[in-house]
């Protein structure tokens, strides 16, 4: 059993400080750490009562454990902010061969419907020759370039970085004559099935 001390502290009197030096005041102690639990709240489980919490350690940012926010997409063509991530494609078949190509983005607007024509515009001259590819890999790619084509259409106007030029459009695919030579493989096509079709019957 203690015995209260006549300062009124049960573990003894409170430790003495020595005058400083004439004309200034004793010395004082140290402030003691406060404790920032509110009144009903138990302190955080692993962490001592009454101590201040750290809000950093060295080494440790105040957000340490978050992902850092990833860097801006831009265009590799024409380095403009506003680009969307999305590959374009081309095919060529050659008879019993067949030759697939992709072009990774990021693109922006322009530079990716100046892709997309390009390609597209390969597809629909030499991706026909082929009997694999008529029916299969060139439809394939021509709904793949098509929908790439929609996604840079809902990109804002390209603003390139200093110095750099987006891609030309060029002309539609429709107006590139080089597009029209599809209609020789398809004629051949529908003249093969029709054919069939009518020594069959």
């Amino acid at each position: 059993m203690t015995t209260p001390s006549p300062h009124g502290q049960p573990y003894g009197p409170a430790p003495t400080y020595p005058a400083g030096p004439a004309g200034q005041p004793a010395m004082q102690p140290a402030a003691q750490p406060q404790a920032y639990a509110q009144p009903g709240h138990a302190p955080a489980p692993g962490y001592p009562a009454g101590q201040p919490h750290a809000y950093a350690h060295p080494g440790h940012g105040p957000m340490a454990g978050y992902p850092a926010q990833p860097a801006p997409t831009q265009c590799r063509g024409c380095g403009s902010p506003a680009a969307v991530n999305v590959a374009v494609r081309a095919h060529q078949g050659l008879l019993i061969m067949m030759r697939f190509h992709k072009l990774d983005g990021p693109f922006c607007r322009s530079c990716g419907r100046s892709v997309v024509r390009q390609m597209t515009t390969r597809t629909l001259c030499l991706g026909w020759w082929s009997p694999i590819s008529l029916v299969a890999f060139t439809p394939f790619t021509l709904i793949w370039n098509l929908v790439a084509h929609l996604k840079f259409s809902k990109l804002p106007p390209s603003t390139p970085a200093p110095g750099r030029q987006p891609m030309d459009e060029g002309v539609p695919v429709l107006r590139r004559p080089l597009a029209y030579v599809a209609l020789i493989p398809l004629a051949w096509a529908v003249w093969v099935v029709t054919g069939v079709i009518t020594h069959s019957g």
